[in-house]
């Protein structure tokens, strides 16, 4: 009886995709997520009578055959990278990406990591940093004389000094895209690591061609609908109580054939 194996497979590959649904629903408030879809791919083919084969010594052709599926399996979870809202802040080292690319953080082990999340703050030494007190690549300082700090749509960061008539240019943010964004891999704490998949980082000047532009004094919200998720939890959990229908009528079916005298 496939049809035992085959329901399974169908129960798990749901299992998946409500926990796929769930992170989404769980990271609708977070600053900069995207979201995630499963998707599956069916299982090989038992070939009962192969299509294309020949049933007579006239050389007649089998036009369909027989072909036994044998279930489903997870074939990706797909990290959708659609631009969320933008909501303003009025905080000065709130920073949102407008269209393409990725803010550049400098990891403990020295590798660099891209987020969306453009909640940024300053340490003890003024440099801006993520968080969790990761360097914000090029790892710009801002003076603790600074009594006013403008981050232009280029990535321009220019401070006021008081006694200074001109705001002081303290360095630029820049920011990377990449060939196959999907192939990024998230590593938590809003972070992003480049993959053989995703291809190196092309790193320029936000507003320049193929990057967005940067926004102060906003944050990019998470880019989940929630009317959507909800929708596809009720589909999704429909098909598991389906899949569970197919395993309980394959049971009841063995149970007849059991008690036959």
């Amino acid at each position: 009886m496939r049809s035992l194996a085959i329901g399974a497979t169908g129960m798990l590959a749901q299992q998946l995709n409500v926990e796929v649904i769930s992170n989404n629903i769980a990271n609708m408030a977070t600053t900069g997520f995207k979201r995630q879809r499963a998707e599956f791919q069916d299982l090989l083919y038992q070939n009962q009578r192969r299509v294309g084969s020949t049933s007579s010594d006239a050389g007649t052709i089998v036009p369909s055959g027989i072909q036994v599926g044998v279930g489903v399996k997870a074939a990706a979870v797909y990290r959708i990278h659609e631009q969320g809202n933008l909501q303003v802040t009025d905080n000065p080292l709130d920073l949102a990406i407008n269209g393409h690319g990725y803010f550049q953080v400098e990891l403990p082990d020295g590798n660099t990591a891209y987020t969306r999340a453009g909640s940024f703050q300053m340490n003890a030494e003024g440099t801006i940093v993520t968080p969790d007190g990761y360097t914000v690549l090029p790892g710009l300082v801002i003076p603790a004389e600074a009594t006013a700090i403008t981050v232009n749509a280029s990535g321009e960061v220019l401070v006021k000094i008081d006694g200074q008539q001109e705001p002081q240019n303290v360095g630029q943010i820049q920011i990377a895209t990449f060939a196959n964004v999907a192939g990024l891999e998230a590593v938590g704490d809003n972070l992003l690591r480049d993959t053989p998949a995703s291809g190196d980082a092309v790193v320029g000047n936000p507003g320049g061609p193929g990057f967005g532009s940067l926004r102060q004094g906003s944050l990019e919200t998470s880019n989940v609908n929630i009317v959507s998720e909800i929708t596809n939890l009720i589909t999704a959990q429909r098909a598991y109580e389906m899949n569970s229908k197919v395993i309980r009528t394959t049971d009841d079916m063995m149970n007849t054939v059991s008690q036959m005298r």
